[in-house]
């Protein structure tokens, strides 16, 4: 399996533009045929590097609400349940969790009721803490660098490099730091599917 080049990298900046970019153009700009762009795409939909491809919607062409910023601070054993129940808001449009465990939501809140909104989803018993800062204006530029991939083996969870194995198993594509850790998976894998 081989890492990102140039090549991926520039192939992901013009998605990153435009997602509905014809292969035809996006092949013109990096020097490849049209059929050889699709192939990479395939190849980085199958690595995990793009999961999906989506719209970006300019907010404030659209009244949904007031635009805010809320910061919340749960209990740490109640992170993942309020991430998970943020996750499932309709005003939600990004979400972060941070290192010390607080969680922050980009998001419009209906007539600007915030704690009313939330209420709705979350326990406000486990938060510590809540902030609601209007926003003003925001914007989403993913920057991409000199990324490589940083896929971890399922078998191992070391870091499949270059010399890693692409394979599928089980009908999934699954990534491998080596050959002998897709044996042992797929080894295991079928003595599970036969013992089913």
């Amino acid at each position: 399996m081989r890492d990102l080049d140039d090549t991926d990298r520039q192939i992901l900046r013009l998605l990153l533009e435009d997602a509905r970019r014809p292969y035809a153009d996006i092949a013109e700009r990096v020097d490849l045929s049209p059929p050889a762009v699709s192939d990479r795409v395939e190849r980085l939909q199958e690595l995990g590097v793009i999961e999906r491809f989506t719209v970006d919607i300019d907010r404030s062409t659209l009244r949904d609400g007031v635009q805010v910023l809320v910061t919340l601070r749960p209990t740490p054993a109640a992170v993942s349940a309020v991430r998970a129940e943020l996750a499932g808001l309709d005003g939600v449009e990004h979400l972060f969790e941070t290192a010390d465990g607080r969680i922050v939501a980009s998001m419009a809140a209906p007539d600007g009721e915030v704690r009313n909104y939330l209420a709705g989803a979350l326990d406000f018993d486990v938060v510590e803490d809540l902030s609601v800062d209007l926003l003003s204006d925001s914007e989403w530029t993913p920057a991409l660098g000199d990324a490589t991939i940083g896929i971890d083996c399922v078998e191992c969870s070391n870091t499949v490099t270059g010399e890693g194995v692409l394979a599928e198993v089980g009908g999934e594509q699954r990534a491998f730091c080596c050959e002998s850790c897709e044996a042992a998976f797929r080894q295991r894998y079928e003595e599970l599917e036969q013992g089913a």
